[in-house]
């Protein structure tokens, strides 16, 4: 069972795609946004989910403190579902901004003239390096300058290559996932 880990939607059951999907668990989720909250990424930020899937990182977000979310999933039936948990979760958070847009995440990300404090790109494993970097190219000026991006990969994945105006910061392996830490170049 995927669930809400902690914050005001806390233990909150979500549900997850019967296929198509792969869920970040709920152990690599605690230690992640353990880790951006001692940051200071998560409170008040604008988020951006993209391959979100059930929607559970950027929801999670938003049940610590995050003041907006964009869910963005290709999938139709990942779509409807991170759509029903965005509501359980809005119920649950007063005031929450949760949006979610079935498209893919290149295209959102060219058609879209927002700006994000936090994004969460976690990718179908399939999905190439090469399309990574271009994602990143173009995420790149939808960025505040204190902005923190993390890619989750494959552990056996290279280190995501990223344009000049993004830096690396750390990484975290857990098992056979490695979180990325990205950041604005100064």
């Amino acid at each position: 069972m995927t669930r809400i880990i902690s914050g005001a939607a806390g233990s909150l059951a979500l549900t997850v795609p019967d296929a198509g999907t792969r869920p970040t668990s709920d152990r690599v989720r605690e230690s992640l946004f353990s880790a951006l909250e001692s940051a200071g990424a998560v409170d008040d930020a604008a988020v951006l989910d993209l391959y979100a899937g059930s929607g559970a990182l950027g929801l999670e977000a938003v049940s610590r403190g995050a003041r907006s979310a964009d869910l963005v999933e290709k999938a139709p039936r990942a779509a409807s579902v991170a759509r029903r948990n965005a509501d359980a979760v809005s119920r649950a958070v007063a005031g929450a901004a949760i949006r979610v847009h079935r498209a893919a995440a290149e295209a959102f990300v060219r058609s879209d003239a927002g700006r994000y404090d936090l994004v969460l790109i976690d990718p179908p494993y399939d999905v190439g390096e090469t399309e990574i970097a271009e994602l990143l190219a173009l995420l790149a000026p939808r960025l505040t300058p204190e902005a923190t991006v993390i890619v989750e990969r494959a552990t056996r994945s290279p280190r995501p290559s990223v344009p000049a105006s993004l830096v690396h910061g750390r990484s975290k392996k857990y098992g056979d996932t490695t979180m990325w830490w990205l950041h604005p170049a100064p």
